[in-house]
């Protein structure tokens, strides 16, 4: 079926020519990405395929050019800025840090794991997870306990900067 349908269309003798208009950086003729939201989906304002990036919510909930909430995403940063980081992926989600030992008590060091659940700037979008260890001797650690607000207050401090990162943001 599919050798007779290449036949058919190597046998075809009408010349195909396609030509595309030339057009120079400045001409008003060129093809070009509109800024108007309604023609930037497939169906109009109603919905549809986003075809363009022209969707209000993607704006309005800062998730541009991460695959996760811009807010979140950044505000996770600007928390854990202390820290080396190990891993950052902000299509992911996820931000993994380096051990860090605090100067004051060198002999415990922690580590954090940040992971963004979603586009929407919400407080169950967003979990934390910290590991502590403290030192056994030159170069062992043992595993210890993190109290168990730990997590919750590093997610709150997260949440918190998000929120004025996005109204600084509305008020430009």
């Amino acid at each position: 079926m599919a050798a007779a349908a290449f036949l058919l269309v190597a046998c075809n003798s009408t010349p195909i020519e396609q030509s595309y208009p030339e057009s120079a950086p400045g001409d008003k003729n060129r093809v070009r990405k509109s800024d108007d939201p309604q023609s930037a989906t497939l169906l109009g304002s109603g919905g549809g395929l986003d075809i363009l990036g022209g969707s209000n919510k993607s704006r309005n909930e800062g998730g541009t050019g991460v695959g996760v909430n811009s807010y979140l995403w950044r505000a996770s940063l600007d928390t854990v800025s202390f820290m080396p980081l190990s891993s950052a992926d902000p299509f992911g989600g996820v931000i993994i840090t380096e051990w860090f030992a605090p100067p004051e008590t060198p002999d415990e060091r922690f580590k954090m794991n940040i992971y963004i659940l979603g586009r929407e700037l919400r407080a169950d979008g967003l979990r934390v997870s910290v590991f502590r260890q403290n030192r056994c001797g030159d170069d062992c650690w043992n595993a210890s306990a993190v109290a168990p607000d730990t997590a919750i207050n590093l997610e709150n401090q997260i949440l918190t900067r998000a929120r004025q990162l996005r109204i600084a943001t509305a008020n430009r």
